[in-house]
């Protein structure tokens, strides 16, 4: 999973600038993960957050990376890696990686297409890692039940098909041996599919678009996880057309909340500042948003048995 969390702030002017309660809920990240800010933030702003146990990112030790850099050495005093090189194309994966994903599609089909449980259970079994980390799910989490959970089928039932979707979308993305990509598209997709339906539930949207806000967010990098394009991967699903339209397109309101994410991911302020102004977003409710998807983020990972980048 990934090793750390830095933060980058725009010019701090009126409703932008963080407020207490915002550095306040920061200062949560810190507790069981590494969160770094840069030199040049406001010094009032990095002040609060070391006082909430950040720190300052020390020179020379952040290294870039763009495209793959497997076989690039990296420079001695490099401690942390950031950019996009996850968004590379996938390396030459293991046959059982690419067949325990294909599985994962598979069983993502079935439950949208709201099929039988036993005939996702069938198909579960036919995978030992991915059948062991939903009995460690349900058994972990304890769902109130007090006994524990010793089958496929019960475990299924327990958790419901909206958390189980959730999960295989995770799992779609979980870390297999040979693709050092996984851990940090898994952490890129969790953020966008919690964040964006935090949004959705901003917005004033129902329930229902809410979770399609949550999908859309959890497939945008599909195309980039597997090396294909997205919408051959999207055919066999049976999604709705405004979560279609949102990945492909960036059509409709769930097509605007993804590119307003992707604006921040970026680090496009002025851009960003301009379309939350459009969508009608304050500022704080958009960071507030952001802040509890990496929170939701870190579990994620956790639940999913990421493996950490060091």
């Amino acid at each position: 999973m990934p090793s750390g969390l830095l933060i980058d702030v725009g010019a701090a002017t009126g409703e932008a600038r963080l407020a207490s309660a915002v550095v306040d809920d920061l200062g949560v990240l810190c507790r069981d993960f590494p969160c770094l800010y840069r030199a040049a933030t406001d010094p009032q702003l990095a002040a609060a957050l070391a006082g909430h146990g950040w720190t300052e990112l020390a020179e020379g030790t952040l290294f870039r990376a763009g495209e793959r850099f497997t076989s690039m050495p990296l420079p001695p005093e490099a401690r942390w890696i950031e950019g996009d090189w996850c968004l590379g194309a996938p390396a030459k994966v293991l046959a059982s990686q690419a067949a325990s994903r294909t599985l994962a599609l598979q069983l993502v089909q079935l439950v949208a297409a709201d099929a039988d449980t036993h005939e996702i259970e069938a198909l579960l079994r036919l995978d030992p890692t991915m059948s062991y980390q939903l009995l460690r799910l349900v058994n972990s989490l304890g769902m109130g039940v007090v006994r524990r959970i010793t089958s496929f089928g019960q475990a299924l039932l327990i958790l419901g098909r909206q958390q189980l979707r959730r999960w295989l979308n995770l799992m779609l993305f979980a870390a297999q041996k040979g693709d050092i990509r996984s851990p940090m598209l898994l952490a890129r997709v969790a953020v966008r599919a919690r964040a964006l339906e935090l949004l959705a539930r901003t917005r004033g949207l129902d329930k229902l678009t809410q979770e399609q806000a949550f999908m859309t967010g959890m497939f945008s990098l599909l195309g980039i996880l597997f090396g294909l394009p997205l919408a051959s991967l999207l055919a066999p699903l049976s999604i709705s057309e405004s979560v279609q339209g949102a990945l492909l397109h960036r059509e409709g309101e769930l097509g605007a909340l993804l590119d307003l994410v992707e604006l921040a991911e970026r680090g496009e302020p002025d851009a960003l500042a301009a379309r939350l102004a459009a969508l009608q977003i304050a500022p704080a409710d958009f960071n507030g948003a952001i802040l509890e998807a990496h929170r939701w983020m870190l579990g994620a990972l956790r639940d999913s048995g990421a493996a950490s980048h060091g």
